[in-house]
């Protein structure tokens, strides 16, 4: 289908069927003296009073209403529709970005930084650096359709974000940038598209292939073989949920797709652990935040279909090679791992390496003004005023 114009609207039904759901919690028991303990999972209290705000105060049309304000679009894309948002830069020759989100969070994850990005001059900024930005929903993510197939991994969603930026919008070069998942669909996208991109900026590089793909410890510079050590002892004390979304995606699928207070539990807890929020979740986001968060998946039913995303990238992911469009790193302190650069410039062509003085794995929510500030500025020298459609 042509891209057209999309608009929220979640039925009452679903709405209604959703409060019932919450009035009718079933909640487990939790061993004594463990009320501020996340140690074993999402903490019980926690859990109660994020549950209790999403039943009796959170307001879903007030939240859809401001999602609205932002200009959505739907197209199809290798017979998956695609959702995504597209807001025009205010400046001389704004140059198109596309950015691409992660688990557990959505395409609201950008939310805060496209206005940074699309009018600097409205934030004190150059309106030389504005930006076209483009901001997807991944494939079995929130409004885009669900894949009936396996297959759709990585490398096929940067496929897919190849002909969405050319064939649909019409920008014959551009750049990209993302975290978490988005990290490896936009190196894909740079592998594979090169003569497209201006430049990548990423926030992360990933995990495990890169772990699997490492030279030999006696080939490793004592920084990078603690790195590679981290990264291991991290994978087999917080991995648990990425064994299960690897492995058996669908069994889980069950539970998140008929338990809003499941899939809460499962989202919550990583936006705690993974945050620079102190271990106090709400010092860092609202309730309506995260509940919102929250909500794109409930709405959609798509907890099981974004889980399916590891499966695919674990079994159907062909391989990486070196990245020669240049790329900017920026790392915030508090996410999961932060790699050491001689570590990243084996496959990356590092041309902006920027450590944050806080921040963690959700960085356009945690810091947008200082990530905003790095992506304007690693672009800046990138610039090809010859890009608009």
């Amino acid at each position: 289908m042509a891209v057209e114009r999309f608009h929220i609207h979640v039925s009452d039904e679903v709405l209604d069927d959703l409060q019932d759901r919450l009035h009718r919690v079933r909640y487990p028991d939790q061993l004594e003296n463990a009320n501020s303990n996340w140690e074993r999972g999402t903490n019980l209290q926690a859990l109660k009073s994020l549950i209790s705000y999403w039943k009796d105060h959170y307001d879903w049309r007030a939240q859809e209403s401001v999602l609205n304000r932002l200009s959505q679009y739907r197209c199809q894309i290798d017979g998956i529709d695609v959702h995504f948002v597209h807001e025009r830069g205010k400046g001389p020759a704004p140059l198109p970005l596309i950015l691409t989100h992660g688990w557990p969070d959505s395409y609201l994850r950008y939310q805060k930084i496209i206005p940074l990005l699309t009018d600097p001059a409205s934030y004190e900024g150059d309106p030389a650096d504005a930006f076209d930005v483009i901001v997807p929903s991944l494939p079995g993510f929130g409004f885009s359709g669900r894949p009936a197939h396996a297959g759709v991994n990585n490398f096929r969603v940067a496929e897919m974000w190849a002909k969405l930026m050319t064939e649909e919008l019409g920008y014959d070069r551009f750049g990209a940038a993302g975290g978490d998942i988005g990290s490896g669909v936009t190196r894909y996208l740079a592998s594979s598209h090169p003569e497209q991109l201006v430049g990548i900026h990423l926030t992360d590089i990933g995990i495990i292939r890169d772990l699997m793909a490492a030279p030999e410890p006696d080939k490793l510079s004592e920084e990078e073989r603690q790195y590679r050590k981290n990264a291991a002892e991290w994978i087999a004390k917080e991995g648990g949920y990425m064994s299960l979304q690897t492995t058996r995606p669908q069994t889980l699928a069950y539970g998140l797709s008929d338990s809003p207070a499941g899939l809460a539990a499962w989202l919550m807890e990583k936006f705690r652990a993974w945050s620079d929020c102190g271990g106090d979740l709400l010092s860092t986001y609202s309730s309506d935040e995260l509940i919102t968060h929250i909500m794109i998946y409930w709405v959609t039913n798509t907890a099981g279909s974004s889980a399916r995303m590891y499966y695919e990238n674990a079994n159907t992911l062909p391989p990486l090679g070196s990245i020669e469009v240049p790329t900017g790193l920026a790392l915030f302190p508090a996410d999961i791992l932060l790699p050491p650069k001689a570590w990243a410039s084996r496959s990356l062509n590092i041309t902006r390496w920027t450590p944050m003085p806080r921040g963690g794995h959700f960085t356009a929510l945690e810091e947008p003004e200082a990530l905003a500030e790095d992506i304007r500025a690693f672009f800046r020298p990138l610039r090809n005023k010859k890009i608009r459609p």
